[in-house]
C-alpha cells in the first residue's frame, strides 16, 4: 500500500525516515500542539515551500534547466487569485475563475518561453528566464491599478475560510475549529497531494527519460526522444505546480505583494532550499525547506537568547547578536554545501548505499 502511494520510492534510509515522519507528524498536528499564529504560520509556509521547491527540482534536479523565472509562476498564481477576489469579491466562484486562469497562463507563459529559450544552451537559456523574470516583476510594479504595485493587493476569502467562521461550536483539544484551520488543512492536504503527483511523474517512463536528458542530451536523443518536447513538458509541469503553490500561499496570507511572490529573493531562496535538501531528490525539498523556513524563523530566538546568557563575554555577546543570523546561516549553508554536496537527503542514501 505504502509502495503505491509513493510511486515505489521510499526513503531508502531510516534516518531520512524518521526525518520525514518527523515533519509530517509536525505539519499534521502542528493547530493542535502549538499556540499562537507563528507556529501555524511557519507550518503553512513549509507546506507551500514544499511544493515550489520539489516543482523546481523537477527542472534543475531531474531535467538539469536551470531556470530563474519559477518565482514568476509562483507569483502569477498569488496574484491570479488575488485580483479575481479582490474584483469580483470573495467567493468560491472568483477562486476558482482565478486558479484556473492563473494556471493557463503559467502554462502558456512557460511553453512560449520554454520554445524560445530552450533552443539555446547553458548560461544563455539562464539568462533569458532571468530576464524574462524580471520583466514580470517590472510589469507587477507599472499595473499599480490592478496589482497594487509595492502596496500589494489584499482580499477577503469566503465565509467558510474566515476566523469568525466556527464548524462546531465548542473546541477540540483546545483549539478553534474555524475557517483558519480549515484554510491550513486546505493547504496542508493540497500540498501532501501535490507532492505525491510530483514523486509518481519522476518515478514514471516520463521521469526515466528526464534522468536520461540531464546525464547525456546528446545520447538520449540518439536512442529516439525527441529531448526538445521533454523539456518543454517538464517546464510546463512545473510551472503549473508553481502556480498551484502561489495560489496557495495568497489564500493562507490573504495578502499579495511584490516582494513576497516575485521578489528576485524568492529565486535565491528556492535554489537554497533545493541544494540544502539534495537535487534530484523531491524528498530532499521537505528537508531543505523544513531546515530552512524553521532557521529563518527560529534563529533570531535562539540567538537572542544566547546571546542574553553571554552578557558577561561583550566580544561574544555581539557575535551572536540577533542581528547576525545571517551571518551564521550562511555559514551553516557553506558547511553543508561542503559536508553535504548531494545535500542531506542524497548524503543519507549514500550512506546506505555504501553499508
Amino acid at each position: 500500500m505504502l509502495t503505491r502511494i509513493f510511486s515505489g520510492d521510499l526513503p531508502r534510509s531510516r534516518a531520512l525516515t524518521v526525518l520525514l515522519l518527523l515533519v509530517l507528524f509536525y505539519l499534521a498536528t502542528a493547530p493542535f500542539l502549538f499556540s499562537g499564529a507563528r507556529p501555524l504560520n511557519v507550518a503553512a509556509t513549509i507546506c507551500v515551500f514544499i511544493v515550489l521547491v520539489a516543482s523546481f527540482d523537477l527542472l534543475l534536479g531531474y531535467c538539469g534547466v536551470v531556470s530563474f523565472a519559477h518565482a514568476m509562476f509562483y507569483g502569477i498564481g498569488a496574484y491570479g487569485v488575488a485580483i479575481a477576489m479582490h474584483t469580483l469579491g470573495p467567493t468560491w466562484t472568483a477562486m476558482g475563475v482565478g486558479a484556473l486562469a492563473a494556471i493557463g497562463l503559467s502554462v502558456l507563459l512557460s511553453f512560449l518561453i520554454a520554445l524560445i529559450s530552450l533552443r539555446v544552451k547553458a548560461i544563455f537559456y539562464t539568462m533569458m528566464t532571468l530576464a524574462f523574470g524580471a520583466a514580470f516583476g517590472a510589469l507587477v510594479m507599472r499595473l499599480s491599478g490592478i496589482t497594487g504595485g509595492d502596496d500589494g493587493r489584499t482580499f477577503r476569502l469566503p465565509q467558510a475560510l474566515t476566523p469568525a467562521f466556527r464548524l462546531v461550536e465548542d473546541e477540540v483539544l483546545g483549539t478553534a475549529i474555524n475557517g483558519r484551520l480549515l484554510t491550513y488543512y486546505m493547504v496542508f492536504g493540497v500540498s501532501l497531494l501535490l507532492f505525491l503527483l510530483m514523486l509518481r511523474v519522476v518515478n514514471s517512463r516520463f521521469g526515466r527519460v528526464l534522468e536520461a536528458i540531464r546525464e547525456n542530451e546528446f545520447r538520449a536523443e540518439a536512442i529516439g526522444y525527441r529531448t526538445l518536447h521533454y523539456r518543454i513538458a517538464v517546464n510546463c509541469l512545473a510551472a503549473a505546480l508553481a502556480t498551484c503553490a502561489g495560489i496557495l500561499m495568497a489564500l493562507w496570507l490573504r495578502y499579495v505583494g511584490p516582494q513576497t511572490t516575485v521578489g528576485f529573493n524568492v529565486m535565491l531562496n528556492i535554489l537554497l532550499m533545493a541544494v540544502i535538501g539534495g537535487l534530484g531528490t523531491i524528498y530532499g525539498a521537505v528537508i531543505g525547506v523544513t531546515l530552512y523556513i524553521v532557521a529563518e524563523n527560529y534563529l533570531q530566538s535562539l540567538m537572542a537568547g544566547l546571546s542574553g546568557a553571554l552578557a558577561a563575554a561583550p566580544l561574544l555577546a555581539k557575535l551572536f547578536h540577533p542581528d547576525r543570523w545571517m551571518l551564521w546561516f550562511g555559514l551553516v549553508f557553506v558547511l553543508s554545501v561542503y559536508f553535504f554536496p548531494s545535500g542531506v537527503v542524497g548524503r543519507l542514501r549514500l550512506a546506505v548505499a555504501r553499508r
